[in-house]
């Protein structure tokens, strides 16, 4: 093992109030730098950083060209309840995702694609 990963960081034009998205989303707590670099340390320990880049332009998705480069898949117990919750938090819904048997895809207000899960089995990811 050469290291450990520190955080999963994501560009964006405003990281406190992304990182208050996913605060509420994920639990846990936000460690405000400076205007640039936000943290959210989930209850895990689990660190998710919003840095700041002016020019961010959200991921197509889907994109025609194939590549989502990165999501998060959040575990839900209740996919009903917790679909209810991101909206209120305003993110959207990505309607024309295929294959919504067990994950519904949403773009935060920032516009980084992730995932609802539910039903996750011994082997899946």
């Amino acid at each position: 093992m050469i290291g450990k990963l520190r955080s999963v960081v994501l560009d964006c034009k405003h990281p406190a109030e992304l990182a208050r998205f996913y605060r509420e989303l994920l639990g846990g707590t936000v460690e405000v730098t400076d205007e640039t670099w936000v943290v959210l340390t989930d209850p895990h320990g689990r660190r998710l950083a919003f840095q700041l880049a002016p020019e961010h332009e959200p991921p197509q998705f889907p994109d025609p060209r194939g590549s989502q480069q990165f999501h998060l898949d959040i575990e839900v117990g209740d996919i009903e309840v917790a679909q209810r919750s991101v909206l209120d938090l305003g993110a959207t819904r990505v309607t024309d995702a295929v294959g919504e048997d067990r994950f519904r895809v949403f773009r935060d207000p920032a516009g980084h694609t992730f995932c609802l899960v539910w039903g996750i089995t011994a082997g899946d990811t």
